[in-house]
């Protein structure tokens, strides 16, 4: 299928997820607005939600970003990061 990306990533299995989901509650925890658009984040939203939350890479992984490290996850809208991937693609 033309256009379809590799899903194995790191941070959606192998040795990484485990780090990832422990960071991802902690940033669910700790943070309260998009690290994208710097609007808050609403968590009574749930994924198909625009709105809705989720976790940012903020350097993606296919850059060379680390997949579980804290300090490359942020808290983000879905939109605001998909957004964002659509930019990078260009």
């Amino acid at each position: 299928m033309a256009g379809k990306r590799n899903r194995n990533r790191p941070d959606q299995s192998g040795v990484h997820r485990g780090a990832f989901e422990r960071n991802k509650k902690k940033i669910y925890a700790t943070q309260t607005v998009c690290g994208i658009c710097g609007k808050p984040v609403d968590f009574n939203l749930k994924y198909p939600h625009p709105l809705s939350p989720c976790i940012d890479h903020i350097i993606p992984i296919a850059k060379g970003g680390h997949p579980s490290d804290l300090d490359n996850l942020q808290l983000a809208h879905w939109t605001c990061n998909r957004a964002k991937t659509k930019r990078k693609q260009s």
